[in-house]
């Protein structure tokens, strides 16, 4: 006997909302054994990522803000993967979107008003948009694949980060230490909840993700996306392009990106430094694969990935467990969760000895 895979006509809606629970809980189960037969605690560790977190009221706050970037980059990746276009390079963009930001907080740090905020903002997303744009030209000019461009772009952001805090940027009272000046109040996100640091990109996130499932639900741009990346020949008879798709899901991929990098700089980081490079633009692919690339999924899952790494610090601290770790029970989740999918889209068939497959 033989097992093949046979697709499935009509694939389950129901497949579709338990795998990534599945895929979670089989992670925690795996990461047990596995740290165990290493050596560790593994029923320790697995308790302290997913589990501590969530019973301690204080870590709340430490989920709120690592959750925000991921929600916020997670949704632009949604958009562009539901496209059939795919952005590796999020983390480049994140940079960049921080870059051109703190460019227009250097050239105000000595003025005062509300305006130079929303102007940061804005720049930032223009700057992930705009270094989006060139795998995006190369893609429908040239036809080079944007995973490739998208990622090795990625390095170059690094470099030019590193070259303008440890050149023109960087701060004379730092006492020789690479990084800008500190953010002015004006240029600095405000703390919504009084005594926590909550800042003001958590709801900014929740709001990202709302208007986004807005648009794909009750707008013809989320349906041509969706059409476009699920069948790009028959969109063309519906007068959609795929080329300026491709463009589409680029700009607004590299933009929320951007966006996300601009608000950790002006609020979490509170100036620029070396450091900034977080991976917070590779583990959202985690977050949107993981959501569905749904928006409203991708609320639920950036808290879950952010669960991981809260409950991994906690984790060094308690029982001693490398952060490595929580890189391990990320890629875990991930590769589950894809393979899970193939659950929904196929289903195990035995084929008998001189049975022919269907």
């Amino acid at each position: 006997m033989q097992l093949r895979l046979e697709k499935r006509s009509q694939p389950s809606q129901l497949l579709r909302v338990v795998t990534p629970i599945a895929a979670v809980l089989l992670t925690m189960v795996l990461g047990a054994i596995v740290f165990t037969l290493l050596g560790y605690d593994g029923v320790g560790a697995v308790r302290e990522i997913f589990i501590s977190p969530l019973v301690n009221s204080y870590k709340w706050q430490d989920l709120a803000v690592k959750a925000a970037p991921l929600i916020i980059i997670a949704v632009g990746l949604a958009i562009s993967y539901r496209a059939n276009v795919w952005n590796i390079g999020a983390e480049g963009q994140y940079i960049i979107g921080a870059v051109v930001g703190t460019g227009v907080g250097l050239a105000t740090n000595s003025m005062t008003g509300w305006w130079i905020m929303p102007l940061m903002m804005l720049a930032g997303a223009a700057g992930g948009a705009a270094y989006a744009a060139v795998p995006a030209f190369l893609r429908v000019r040239f036809r080079v694949n944007e995973i490739l461009t998208t990622l090795m772009l990625t390095y170059v952001s690094v470099y030019v980060l590193n070259y303008l805090v440890f050149g023109p940027w960087k701060s004379p009272t730092s006492m020789g230490q690479p990084q800008t000046v500190m953010f002015s109040a004006d240029q600095s996100l405000p703390y919504i909840i009084p005594g926590t640091i909550v800042q003001l990109n958590a709801p900014i996130a929740i709001v990202v993700a709302l208007v986004a499932w807005l648009v794909f639900s009750r707008f013809v741009f989320g349906f041509q996306i969706r059409v476009v990346g699920a069948a790009p020949h028959a969109a063309r008879y519906g007068g959609f392009s795929a080329d300026r798709t491709v463009w589409l899901a680029l700009l607004i991929s590299g933009g929320l990106a951007g966006f996300a990098g601009v608000l950790e700089a002006m609020g979490p980081f509170g100036r620029l430094v070396p450091q900034f490079p977080t991976n917070y633009g590779f583990t959202a692919i985690i977050v949107a694969f993981l959501g569905r690339l749904h928006p409203i999924g991708v609320i639920l899952a950036g808290l879950i990935v952010a669960l991981s790494f809260v409950g991994g610090e906690m984790a060094q601290i308690s029982i001693k467990l490398p952060f490595a770790a929580v890189g391990i029970f990320q890629a875990m989740m991930l590769f589950l969760l894809l393979a899970s999918d193939l659950l929904v889209r196929y289903r195990l068939r035995v084929v008998r000895p001189g049975e022919v497959p269907a």
